[in-house]
């Protein structure tokens, strides 16, 4: 019997011109594959517009924002997603304007679902970014993995391939948050499909 897979939204949160996320991104969605138990969505946020304006407060009761048009195939992957990872860099203590425009719009689509961190970064690998992110997505009741992936000096761990020199680490970094991300997920999906949230 074939063993049940869930829905992982990678998002790569960085959207400027010479950017290192794809090369983070790439071995990541490496690591997620070979685990063997997700469907991997690589959701390149430099694909899709984000207005950084958002459109003026809906009332109580309907939280979600009337969105553009071309963002709604951005909506319809995060929505499908049982578990999401974000990967940011740390752009002066903190994480891409892009990234918390992404997060901003949608509400719903980010409820009861896990969410896993990879950063990466000159001196802090990410972890600046990964701490504040984490008080984002506790205010849109998602649930944050304890562990994550870090790469401080990343420009020094990756071969001019784009493979890692010394792989050990990192990916028994990821293999552990993939597995946390896979039992939160698992558990949170029944408990939205059993049991939605009312907030």
């Amino acid at each position: 019997m074939p063993r049940e897979t869930l829905s992982l939204a990678v998002i790569v949160g960085s959207v400027r011109e010479g950017r290192f996320a794809p090369v983070v991104a790439d071995w990541f969605v490496g690591q997620a594959r070979e685990h063997g138990r997700f469907e991997v969505d690589l959701v390149d946020l430099a694909d899709t517009p984000i207005p950084l304006e958002l459109p003026p407060v809906p009332p109580a009761m309907e939280p979600d924002l009337p969105r553009p048009a071309s963002m709604e195939p951005l909506t319809r992957r995060l929505a499908a997603a049982d578990a999401v990872v974000v990967l940011t860099p740390d752009y002066n203590r903190s994480f891409p304007a892009s990234l918390k425009a992404a997060v901003d719009w949608h509400y719903t689509e980010w409820q009861a679902k896990p969410v896993g961190f990879v950063g990466y970064s000159g001196a802090s690998g990410g972890l600046l970014a990964i701490e504040q992110l984490r008080q984002v997505f506790s205010e849109l009741h998602a649930h944050t993995v304890r562990d994550y992936v870090s790469f401080p000096r990343y420009y020094e761990l990756f071969s001019p391939d784009g493979t890692l020199k010394n792989p050990e680490g990192p990916n028994g970094a990821a293999k552990v948050m993939l597995d946390q991300l896979l039992w939160w997920g698992t558990v949170l999906r029944d408990a939205r499909r059993d049991r939605p949230l009312a907030v």
